[in-house]
């Protein structure tokens, strides 16, 4: 008997963790595999998409590549009843700022702004890099075709914005080119800017850099497992008080792993397990891979949620590398390398994980925990506009996602009997009417 209850029990969390929207899978179907495939080629066909290349051509450099990408966002604007917002936003980096940028440039990003229906100043964004470069980084005459890096992300945050502009959402969704970054993420660091100075409530950046090669150097071939990178807490705070205050907090009651960018983390590792099941999201515990950095920096600089999305196995024999062939390998950054079906598979990814959370009411913004030599755990939250309920989440300390959850009617308070505060993390989600969720809020305050 005792099995039977048990054996029902996860039945059941499975079966409330298991909720569908069947739009999501219908956003899976329409990425386009033929659409990304021309995509990347007509911007790797640019020859050098170079910060500090050419910006007259209308057909090779950077100023080429800007001017389609914004006018591939304007056709789909055209299409969508003119439900984008586009437009270039840019900034002046001088000559010797660092010793990438040998002569002054404007970084110019393109935006596509999606607004929502009830949030439009709350914003998931969807990146890509449009800048491209070769073994020297201050060469910017020489083809640097950058198929895979990054091509493919580009080209996915415009086919999401095929897809994605034929529904509507509660909150606004970007699709972004950023310039810059191979030069020092100016492009990253000018949006983020942008963001704070007109107050953009942001739930979360997914960068996506490189999401088109399955082969790595080592000969590994894996068409279905990706990285999530991601910082475990925020390092925004200027304050050193603040920052002493924090540490301490954390060393006695946990949140080592818990930042924003994790939560986000998790939610997209939650809802590809959802609804692409047959996908293997992996998150790796640091900010980006060892010693190098991509466009989700800035704005984790900035104290917004961030993450890289990317492939599994890199191949450096085609990262940063002149075209050329030596002892019978091609090195280049070139079309032919690129898979497109494993592109869509992580542009879909990232377009599942927008919707959901576009459609998703916000985040509470405070969460307490109480429970201190209890057999309880006892948790409140901030009420939520537009939450028709909340799901209380938990784990071991030593798991890295949230496996046991309780969903619970339009409250601000409850008690999880016989849960020991001691043995597990916590955290709240608002739910919506149609069950979409916000990410997962871990406990900012002690209640008594």
């Amino acid at each position: 008997m005792r099995h039977f209850i048990l054996t029902f029990s996860l039945l059941v969390t499975a079966l409330i963790n298991a909720q569908t929207d069947s739009r999501i899978y219908d956003i899976i179907n329409a990425i386009s595999e033929e659409r990304l495939r021309q995509d990347v080629k007509t911007l790797a066909d640019f020859g050098t998409r170079h910060t500090l290349s050419d910006t007259i051509s209308n057909t090779r450099g950077i100023g080429a590549a800007r001017r389609w990408i914004k006018s591939q966002f304007n056709t789909i604007s055209k299409n969508c009843n003119n439900c984008l917002e586009v437009f270039y936003q840019k900034d002046l980096v001088k000559k010797g700022t660092n010793q990438r940028i040998v002569k002054d440039v404007m970084v110019v990003n393109v935006v596509a702004i999606q607004r929502g229906t009830k949030h439009p100043n709350r914003f998931i964004i969807m990146s890509g890099d449009i800048d491209s470069r070769i073994s020297d980084p201050n060469n910017f005459t020489d083809d640097a075709p950058g198929a895979n890096d990054n091509a493919t992300g580009m080209a996915g945050a415009i086919e999401a914005a095929r897809v994605l502009s034929k529904y509507k959402f509660e909150s606004s969704i970007i699709y972004l080119g950023l310039s810059g970054e191979e030069q020092g993420l100016f492009g990253g660091q000018g949006m983020a800017k942008h963001a704070k100075e007109n107050n953009w409530d942001i739930i979360g950046v997914l960068n996506n850099d490189m999401i088109g090669n399955i082969k790595g150097v080592d000969g590994v071939i894996d068409n279905r497992t990706f990285r999530i990178f991601s910082e475990p807490t925020t390092t925004a705070v200027t304050d050193a008080e603040q920052l002493k205050r924090q540490a301490i907090a954390r060393r006695f009651y946990g949140g080592e792993v818990d930042g924003t960018s994790r939560q986000l983390a998790r939610y997209i590792h939650k809802t590809t397990k959802i609804y692409m099941p047959e996908m293997n999201p992996m998150m790796v515990y640091r900010l980006d891979r060892f010693g190098r950095g991509g466009h989700h920096r800035p704005f984790n600089d900035a104290g917004f949620a961030g993450i890289r999305i990317m492939e599994a196995h890199e191949n450096y024999t085609q990262q940063h590398q002149d075209i050329r062939t030596e002892n019978d390998v091609n090195y280049g950054d070139t079309f032919e390398h690129v898979n497109v079906p494993y592109c869509k598979k992580l542009t879909a990814v990232n377009a599942i994980t927008m919707a959901s959370l576009a459609s998703a009411p916000p985040a509470p913004t405070e969460v307490g925990i109480g429970g201190i030599v209890e057999a309880s755990a006892k948790l409140q939250w901030s009420k939520v506009e537009g939450a028709k309920g909340y799901k209380i989440y938990w784990r071991d300390t030593t798991s890295p996602t949230w496996d046991h959850s309780r969903y619970v009617s339009d409250v601000t308070e409850f008690t999880l009997e016989g849960i020991v505060i001691d043995n597990s993390f916590f955290g709240v989600a608002a739910v919506g009417e149609d069950g979409h969720e916000s990410v997962v809020v871990f406990p900012n305050k002690i209640i008594r």
